[in-house]
């Protein structure tokens, strides 16, 4: 009988139906016993007797494929493959697929979201309120600031047509592979990312992590940004220097940020104790609709996968030749 380790956490809590779907094509399965993000030495031990592996974002090394002596597939349950050595992947012929449209919806919504409490202080005040303290805050509209979107894929296209609602923002972008047609309506200004830094009143990142975007964001670019701005990462941890978020919102500069993502999670860090820094769990695919059609989605590629050996979710070649570059 195949069997299929479930790693990411919560899995079929709120629709039964991947289970279903398992359950229904004879495939035995184990949920991750931990409840959380697996560490590689864990995943490692835990690999050793399936087929397939559908995947969070806890780290798929060479190390832990190298120990999945039966490991054929890994059905990653979202878009970000900076977990999964796709290199190590391929050298031991064990196919990857992933849901790379499922999230970006909910994704695209938190962010609309972190940028509204950014610009009126939500966070702060609920905070202050909950610490007895009454303080009523200025804060700034959408359609008034500048905004900055770098990267306009999947996920920073929904945040663009999202920001339309809200009124005409001047709006500049960046992207590797620029779309001049892209949400007419906002007059888009296609710029680099040092003219997004300097003149954003806020900027937001969509843009994978990889060799490339590590630490894209350190202090020589935060320094470069107004005093007064705002930085939304709901993409990627890594992409933002933590260690230098932190030093610089505590020397005063930046209004404030929102981070979602994490270097190492769960997050225990310096950005904890800044009050201007607004932070959640990793949240960003977590509504339920979204959620749930991630869940599906990479569990039907399991079934297809085991069943009928074929796939219709398959990374590109594109994603294996930028892991490639990297090295």
């Amino acid at each position: 009988m195949p069997k299929a380790l479930i790693t990411t956490v919560p899995f079929g809590d709120r629709n039964r139906l991947p289970l279903e779907l398992l359950e229904a094509a004879g495939i035995e399965y184990v949920i991750n016993p931990l409840g959380r993000k697996l560490k590689e030495a864990e995943l490692a031990d835990m690999v050793t007797d399936f087929d397939v592996l559908i995947a969070g974002t806890e780290p798929i090394t060479d190390l832990v494929m190298s120990r999945g002596s039966r490991l054929k597939l890994i059905s990653r349950v979202g878009i970000g493959l900076d977990s999964v050595d796709l290199l190590a992947a391929e050298k031991r012929g064990i196919a990857v697929s992933y849901t790379p449209d499922a999230p970006a919806p909910a994704v695209a919504e938190l962010t609309i979201g972190l940028m509204l409490a950014l610009l009126r202080y939500i966070h702060v005040a609920n905070l202050q309120l909950h610490n007895g303290h009454w303080q009523r805050h200025f804060g700034r509209r959408i359609a008034e600031v500048t905004i900055g979107i770098i990267g306009t894929g999947r996920i920073g296209a929904r945040v663009l047509r999202r920001i339309a609602a809200f009124g005409t923002p001047r709006v500049l972008v960046n992207d590797i592979n620029p779309d001049t047609k892209l949400v007419p309506e906002l007059k888009l200004e296609w710029v680099g990312k040092d003219e997004i830094y300097k003149h954003a009143d806020v900027i937001s990142l969509h843009v994978p992590l990889t060799a490339q975007t590590k630490n894209m964001i350190r202090r020589e670019q935060l320094l470069t940004m107004k005093k007064d701005a705002l930085l939304i990462n709901a993409a990627r941890g890594g992409i933002i220097n933590e260690r230098d978020l932190a030093e610089v919102l505590r020397e005063g500069h930046l209004g404030g940020a929102a981070i979602d993502v994490f270097d190492h999670e769960p997050y225990s860090g310096d950005l904890a104790g800044i009050e201007r820094c607004l932070l959640t769990a990793h949240m960003g695919s977590m509504s339920v609709d979204c959620r749930t059609r991630m869940e599906i989605e990479a569990t039907e590629e399991a079934v297809r996968f085991l069943t009928t050996g074929k796939l219709e979710g398959t990374v590109p070649q594109s994603e294996y030749e930028v892991q490639r570059q990297g090295l």
